[in-house]
């Protein structure tokens, strides 16, 4: 059973016994992002591995991103604020993000290791990126600094 997974019913808990219903809505979502995951890969009862279970979270982030900068175009502000704060409660569910020089390290490596020498062998290095990274950088980011080195 994955941490978040073990997790998730006690912060519920929390949350209810605190009558926290903003961040009871937020869990309550997430929970129901995760069996709906689970039941797709494999049906009821499925158990979602860690790094999948970190995706519905990472994929719940986006969809708040993606609402809060509507929001905030449309200067509904107290809709982006409450985005905003949603993103918050779920950014507590994913491992800490690499440093700016922990991801330089990385890319130097993977960079190295493949041998790319242009942009053209940008998706090798990203693949080996991403495998490495463990979720703990967003592509933009990584994509960024591997489109600097290949230049």
């Amino acid at each position: 059973m994955s941490s978040l997974a073990a997790q998730l019913p006690e912060d519920l808990k929390a949350a209810m016994k605190a009558k926290d219903s903003e961040r009871l809505t937020v869990l309550r979502a997430l929970k129901t992002a995760l069996t709906n995951a689970a039941i797709e890969k494999g049906g009821m009862g499925t158990e979602l591995e860690p790094n999948e279970a970190l995706n519905v979270v990472r994929k719940q982030i986006k969809q708040r991103q993606d609402s809060f900068e509507q929001f905030q175009k449309a200067g509904r502000d107290e809709l982006a604020a409450k985005e905003a704060a949603e993103i918050k409660i779920l950014e507590g569910y994913l491992p800490a993000p690499l440093s700016p020089e922990e991801i330089s390290a990385l890319v130097d490596e993977a960079v190295a290791e493949t041998g790319a020498s242009s942009r053209a062998d940008m998706g090798r290095v990203m693949k080996l990126l991403q495998e490495r990274s463990g979720g703990r950088a967003d592509g933009k980011t990584l994509s960024a600094e591997v489109a600097k080195r290949l230049a």
